[in-house]
């Protein structure tokens, strides 16, 4: 296993940002004991008046009977993995930002989450696209942030602790206090190489928090991986839109498959800065130059108020506008599986 960094600083997660303000380097990946990553917050955590609102409109976060009424429409086709030989690059979607990514000859997965309730959320309303029983062994994990729909304890309980695990900065404890025991914990634009398979830690305009006095504490980003051949997959993770995705399309060029939020986006005026709508989530996979968008984070848990299936109507029409072609964006059901 070999380590490889981006000598380059990169610019403060500020927006808007002086030219010449920069991020120090970041020190060599291992344990990180920095208090706060408040300084990468793309725009301000909401406030007492946001705060308030938020109480005031409390009923109206959360789609209305009429919008839930679609929900057995919402696509969803669960099924074991297809087969996948140790030169391809394949994906499957288990649902909200879960993938099994089958790269390099590794099956990796992305902030995994099996169960079928997570703290302060409504149930699934799909069923998890691909059966645990079915996983062959996991080779590697990759967490964006430790939000509870993203990071999941009950379902990293399932895996043995030797697996190795990517983490941001920040949240390696969290790991070894679990006793896992391969735990690599990054900075923004550091990697790792595991298994001929290039991992590299990236911005996202999000947050972090998992409990009442975190706030944060730990880092928050994305994950770029390229496999032996050059092909690169770009795990937008949680995220709203801004500037980082031109960056990360500058320093990893040629970006295959961006895995892309598209859900959790209305209200607005909360959501906006956190949570790409479809719109969005279609011009950050033209910023990071990416040839093909696989949409995430909808159909699964409804945790905002838009309607449960405008997410696919208006990323596909979003899409279109674009003049891209129609297969290039890979709008599966869950379960469904793709093969670049």
């Amino acid at each position: 296993m070999t380590e490889q960094r981006d000598p380059a600083t990169a610019p403060a997660a500020l927006a808007p940002a002086p030219a010449a303000t920069t991020l120090p380097d970041p020190p060599a990946p291992g344990r990180h004991r920095r208090r706060s990553y408040r300084d990468r917050l793309t725009a301000p955590l909401p406030g007492v008046r946001a705060l308030a609102r938020l109480a005031r409109e409390a009923g109206a976060l959360r789609p209305g009977a009429e919008a839930r009424s679609e929900v057995p429409l919402l696509p969803c086709a669960p099924a074991p993995l297809p087969p996948a030989g140790p030169g391809a690059l394949a994906l499957t979607w288990a649902g909200h930002a879960s993938w099994v990514l089958r790269i390099g000859g590794l099956t990796v997965l992305t902030d995994p989450v099996w169960s079928r309730r997570i703290l302060g959320t409504p149930p699934r309303v799909t069923p998890v696209g691909v059966p645990w029983a079915s996983l062959p062994p996991v080779d590697a994990v990759v967490i964006s942030h430790n939000h509870y729909d993203h990071l999941d304890a009950p379902t990293l309980r399932r895996l043995p602790r030797t697996t190795p695990v990517l983490v941001p900065a920040g949240l390696g404890r969290w790991f070894r206090r679990r006793r896992f025991t391969r735990v690599h914990e990054l900075d923004w634009w550091q990697g790792r190489e595991i298994g001929g398979v290039t991992f590299d830690f990236v911005p996202a305009h999000h947050w972090s928090r998992r409990g009442l006095f975190d706030t944060c504490r730990t880092l928050w980003g994305g994950w770029v991986l390229t496999d032996p051949q050059g092909r690169k997959v770009h795990f937008a993770g949680d995220t709203g839109y801004g500037h980082w995705f031109t960056e990360i399309g500058r320093r990893h060029p040629g970006i295959d498959l961006t895995l892309m939020p598209i859900g959790a986006y209305a209200p607005r005026w909360w959501l906006r800065d956190v949570h790409c709508d479809p719109e969005e989530a279609v011009a950050a996979c033209a910023d990071l130059g990416a040839r093909r968008m696989a949409p995430m984070h909808w159909a699964t848990f409804l945790l905002s108020a838009e309607p449960v299936l405008e997410p696919l109507t208006r990323v596909r029409a979003a899409w279109a506008r674009t003049g891209r072609p129609r297969e290039d964006l890979w709008d599966l059901p869950v379960g469904g599986s793709r093969t670049v």
